[in-house]
């Protein structure tokens, strides 16, 4: 029986995903599901809808709670991490009310900019924990990483652990297929790509349908929809977050972005800016979409669960996320190719060694393999040098309990550095370590005045 613990299966949503893709595996569908939270009341509603995925599977697999980690852990052949440090409730809050005070507006806040750093700060010694446990209970398990800010995290834990199996994963990449698909009204398994980068700042380097037997270069019909204004549509996803970011970032600098364009707007320092509300109603920017999306989903959340609560069998459907076939290719030693986050150990040559990257990896008993690509376009990689130069400072933070190098982010941050001084920087980031203090390192307090 294999294993699956999810450290943070208090995230729900996540949680029936994986645990449904898992009970649609053969090879997967009498696994032991070891559900770890520290909450609870959340873990309880987790173990209700697990027990209820099973039982409309009808498959052996089964079910255990656990408050204690280290519990949880003994024996894993997988390792699901899915947790947020600190919650919307004060963490969230504090990463976007502090930065408009200096007048920092912020959409997500949870991959760069200053959001993104005090997220890294709050989350990576946790992972080194699980990390640490792991070495020890389960040593031969792979850790699949969906938290964020998912390049730091991943950066980092290679930093402290390199024995350690892991991966980094998302769905961006699946969800904006889908997007293109829906825009260009093609069949989405009729697209064919490739794509390399950094997490969330990744491109699409081929993007093509299949049809007649033969490729098609879909990127034409992209930009005619953009110049003519038929493109984008309403998005599928997130209907009030139109997705002109992206169309406009590729009309400029030629290939699409794999993620979405309210997350985008903020790694870059071209459409978030004071005194342009020109470019926000423009580009239809959605300041502050994380909160408002933490508070729907939570209240959403609430009605699902009663509805529950009452339900013997919950309808199991397949998800696009990557976990159950990363797991399913690991333990049948069937091949899949699936997009990972990796430490760049020459797999992208244009970037820096030990950056987390995002390239297709192949997968099979032997774990995590990626794939190289070499052929990233110039300026596409110095966006992607952009984002690295956050990440590594925040590594260097964390791997040397450096409060300095925390600044030091912040100041290279695109937005941020677009936005405010570097006196400004450092205060905003001071009055974040005050508020965050409960959350953070020791450490990280000693370099405020």
């Amino acid at each position: 029986m294999t294993k699956i613990t999810f450290v943070g299966a208090g995230s729900t949503i996540f949680m029936k995903n994986i645990v449904g893709d898992a009970l649609l595996t053969p090879a997967l569908a009498d696994s032991h599901f070891a559900l770890m939270d520290i909450d609870p009341v959340r873990l309880a509603e987790s173990e209700m809808v697990a027990k209820a995925m099973i039982q409309t599977t009808g498959t052996g697999a089964r079910v255990t709670t656990h408050t204690d980690r280290r519990e949880a852990l003994e024996g894993a052949d997988f390792v699901v991490t899915t947790f947020q440090v600190g919650g919307y409730d004060p963490c969230t809050m504090t990463d976007f009310e502090i930065p408009k005070q200096y007048g920092l507006r912020q959409t997500i806040a949870d991959t760069l900019g200053v959001g993104g750093i005090m997220r890294g700060l709050r989350t990576v010694p946790v992972l080194w924990d699980i990390a640490r446990d792991m070495a020890e209970l389960c040593p031969d398990a792979t850790m699949l990483q969906y938290v964020n800010p998912m390049a730091i995290n991943t950066w980092a834990l290679a930093e402290r652990y390199p024995s350690l199996k892991q991966v980094g994963l998302c769905h961006s990449v699946q969800n904006t297929v889908q997007e293109m698909a829906h825009d260009l009204d093609i069949p989405e398994g009729d697209i064919r790509y490739k794509v390399a980068g950094v997490n969330h700042v990744a491109f699409f380097l081929r993007l093509e349908q299949e049809k007649d037997g033969a490729l098609h270069d879909l990127y034409p019909a992209l930009r005619k929809g953009y110049a003519d204004g038929s493109l984008p549509k309403p998005p599928l996803l997130m209907p009030r977050c139109p997705n002109k970011v992206r169309y406009e970032v590729m009309n400029q600098l030629g290939y699409f972005c794999t993620e979405s364009s309210e997350h985008l707007a903020e790694y870059v320092p071209w459409f978030i800016k004071d005194g342009r509300e020109d470019l926000i109603a423009e580009f239809g920017i959605p300041l502050d979409e994380y909160p408002a999306r933490c508070i729907e989903q939570a209240a959403s959340w609430k009605d699902q669960a009663k509805t529950l609560e009452s339900a013997s069998e919950i309808e199991v459907c397949k998800s696009h996320e990557f976990a159950a076939e990363l797991m399913n290719a690991i333990v049948t030693d069937t091949p899949y190719v699936a997009y990972g986050n990796l430490p760049n150990t020459g797999q992208i040559p244009q970037l820096p060694l030990g950056a987390a990257v995002e390239t297709p990896c192949l997968v099979d008993a032997n774990g995590v393999q990626p794939s190289v690509v070499t052929d990233i376009p110039p300026q596409l990689v110095a966006v992607m040098r952009s984002q690295i130069n956050v990440q590594e400072l925040t590594v260097r933070a964390l791997m040397d309990e450096n409060p300095e190098h925390i600044y030091h982010a912040a100041m290279m941050d695109p937005h941020t550095a677009a936005e405010l001084d570097m006196r400004q920087i450092r205060s905003m980031v001071d009055d974040m370590l005050a508020a965050h203090k409960d959350w953070l390192p020791d450490w990280c307090q000693s370099g405020r005045a």
